[in-house]
């Protein structure tokens, strides 16, 4: 997913290359979220006017870029008021190239300067009629005809006589785009300010100020039903119409030339300033926590149609829609606890080498303040309230993508062994594209990492809208999913960077473990059960920590595997998952071409493939399915297959097996609960994969065609 970053500052004064370090050193921290361009566009030296720099590549060979066009030591201005914005881009519309890297503008003037994540859908019709209005396109992108259309309508008023506010005239633009976005535009017509606007794809406003704010909160200002109610049969007779009719678009103003609505009338109670001092502030604009943090900790999370109009040292929220039932009147500026320390990469080589040892510490985490390891009880303060509704549910649907789907499937058995309630586990994609049947009686779960998946966020909405009762099982705080369902758990696996999931998977494993205990434990029959699944769980960090020190002999294996082409991985039971996600990452990281199969469908035409040239990794630990298990890796050793067996310290099977058999590799790892032995089988197949893309010299944290967070269907 691409990232936007902007920055702000007023009445604190900044010199250009202060604010493209600022605005340069943001981008940095959204290197890991996947990306091929980067740009971006601050004021140049006349009045007025926009400097954009664009560049395909890092954010390095932007810094490059932005040094061998601006010579600093001779021009370097200084501005007491300045609005920047920045981007790095992931491609959708267009290859990476100068034109079709972000910022992307309205004209050979630069006049309006748009940054953009997400899609517009109906991009297409709005270009065949920016086109026909007279506009000259230079990019392959959707963004461009955001540009445009900001000129369009901002030229279109004027020549009516009507200087729109930057907000009304945002909100023109709006009503005229379909799909997801989140959007930062600023413009030489309205110097100092900047709109910042979501809707499905998250942005986020970090605020710094040596004096305290008044409150801790942005009021939203809703616009007047009545007048929107006439503004929207104007806006009917626009571009939506141009696929059946293209002359009948007319543009008329969003809001009457006279209206208040065109005044600055408000005043954000938040940044009032004393005795009419204005109070020196900055702003940071980001799609991501981890770029504002060294700046300030104190962060407003934006809603799906919200427009944050910045001017004056002061943040407006304003509505794009009339205020509905259950809509909240103000935005919180919340404290993130977040710290720079857990994002940067210390001693490792790689941010994901970094997560992969974190999760000692991220497990325990998620543990920390819920489980009662004496008591053997489980208190997830999120679900308390709703767990008698929860527990009466016909049926529960986890609804998740990827890595987080297979956190489900792996937590899939337990859920119904302790609540005896049927569990379906549904990819978001495919379940929005069946329009699968929700009742008043289903519990659905969406867990993510980021809490903004595009796909999951739009089941959500399916879910919702259908009366279902919603958990979220996410990992970012403020995030799309934690604001939008009804309760659930935040997983405090910490700030996760690289793209590979790693922590984050065992953390969502370990929650939806607790959660489902918490919903069994007014169930007498299985208490024991409980209990021995929260003993052992009390070791699952230690015991991760045990496994990290099979590095050196994991290395040698990925050695030998070094020049496959393809993998297979067998798993049964609560192992299937484990193989599946084993597999995901080997093929996201090392693009080794690597499949994940359950080990009872071996016969089914797997067994095929195997032939003493294919590597097997198979994950025999013990559980009640054993020997089925076992049974199947004798199956691909008849058939001269040479399989790494991941089994549980000192197993007296295997050990008599190697000895019988030298061409088996055998990694050994603890013995704990069935329920959750895949925490550490898991372990192995994570520095298989890391040590796998290293050996071959590919960038781990920054695969190729990845992104961390996919906010896009």
């Amino acid at each position: 997913m691409c990232g936007i970053f902007g920055y702000c500052n007023y009445m604190i004064e900044k010199s250009r290359k202060d604010i493209l370090d600022t605005l340069t050193e943001g981008l940095s921290r959204l290197e890991y979220r996947g990306y091929d361009s980067t740009g971006v566009a601050v004021d140049g030296d006349s009045d007025g006017s926009t400097l954009i720099i664009k560049k395909p590549g890092k954010v390095a060979q932007l810094k490059e870029e932005i040094n061998n066009t601006l010579n600093f030591e001779e021009n370097n201005p200084e501005f007491i008021n300045h609005v920047g914005i920045a981007h790095t881009r992931w491609a959708t519309h267009g290859e990476p190239s100068v034109k079709n890297s972000h910022p992307q503008r309205s004209d050979v003037n630069n006049e309006f300067v748009v940054v953009h994540n997400g899609i517009i859908t109906n991009y297409r019709e709005l270009k065949t009629l920016l086109l026909n209005k007279g506009s000259k396109f230079e990019s392959d992108t959707d963004t461009e005809c955001i540009a445009k259309l900001f000129k369009l309508f901002y030229d279109t008023n004027l020549a009516n006589g009507i200087e729109l506010d930057f907000n009304a005239l945002t909100k023109e633009v709006l009503s005229e785009l379909d799909g997801s976005y989140g959007l930062l535009c600023r413009s030489s017509h309205y110097p100092g300010e900047i709109i910042a606007t979501r809707k499905g794809s998250p942005l986020l406003i970090g605020v710094k100020s040596e004096k305290n704010l008044k409150v801790d909160f942005v009021d939203v200002e809703f616009p007047d039903d009545n007048e929107n109610d006439s503004d929207l049969s104007k806006l009917q007779k626009m571009s939506k119409h141009a696929q059946d009719d293209e002359e009948k678009i007319y543009f008329a103003p969003l809001v009457n030339g006279n209206s208040a609505a065109n005044l600055r009338y408000s005043q954000s109670r938040a940044f009032l300033s004393e005795d009419g001092i204005p109070i020196p502030i900055e702003f940071f604009i980001s799609s991501d926590a981890s770029s504002v943090i060294k700046h300030t900790k104190k962060v407003l999370f934006l809603e799906d149609n919200d427009v944050a109009h910045i001017y004056d040292g002061e943040l407006h929220i304003h509505r794009f829609k009339p205020k509905q039932d259950g809509d909240k009147v103000t935005r919180p500026i919340q404290t993130l606890e977040l710290e720079l320390a857990q994002i940067m990469k210390g001693d490792y080589n790689h941010f994901m080498q970094k997560e992969i040892f974190e999760q000692p510490d991220s497990t325990l985490n998620t543990m920390r303040g819920r489980l009662d390891f004496i008591k053997k009880t489980v208190k997830l303060g999120g679900l308390t309230n709703w767990l008698p509704t929860i527990r009466r549910a016909r049926r529960l649907i986890m609804i998740a993508c990827g890595t987080s789907y297979h956190s489900c499937l792996a937590t899939r058995q337990v859920f119904e062994e302790l609540t005896e309630i049927p569990v379906s586990i549904e990819l978001a994609s495919d379940f929005l594209d069946r329009k699968a049947p929700i009742f008043r009686d289903d519990v659905c779960i969406f867990v993510s990492q980021s809490g903004e998946t595009a796909d999951s966020m739009l089941a959500l909405k399916f879910c919702l809208e259908r009366g279902a009762l919603t958990v979220g099982i996410v990992n970012t705080v403020g995030s799309s999913i934690s604001r939008s369902t009804h309760c659930g758990v935040h997983i405090n696996a910490g700030p996760e960077i690289g793209v590979a999931s790693t922590k984050a998977y065992t953390s969502q494993y370990i929650a939806l473990v607790m959660l489902a205990l918490s919903l069994s434990d007014d169930r007498l029959s299985s208490l024991e059960r409980r209990q021995d699944i929260i003993a052992n769980l009390q070791h699952i960090p230690k015991q991760i920590e045990q496994l990290l020190k099979l590095e050196p002999q994991i290395k040698q294996i990925c050695k030998k595997l070094q020049d496959e082409k393809s993998l297979l991985l067998l798993g049964r039971g609560y192992q299937y998952a484990s193989a599946l996600e084993g597999a995901l990452k080997i093929k996201e990281i090392s693009y080794m071409h690597s499949e994940g199969v359950l080990a009872g469908e071996l016969k089914h035409g797997v067994l095929a493939l195997v032939d003493e040239f294919l590597p097997i990794i198979a994950l025999g630990t013990r559980d009640s399915l054993f020997p089925k298990v076992v049974s199947s890796i004798e199956q691909v050793i008849a058939r001269k297959g040479k399989p790494i067996v991941i089994c549980n310290e000192n197993d007296e099977y295997w050990m008599a097996k190697k000895a019988q058999e030298n061409s088996i590799e055998l990694i050994e790892v603890p013995l704990t609960s069935d329920c959750l032995q895949g925490l550490l089988n898991i372990i192995p197949l994570q520095l298989i994969s890391y040590w796998l893309a290293v050996n071959k010299g590919y960038d781990v944290d920054f695969p190729r065609n990845l992104a961390k967070s996919v906010t896009v269907e």
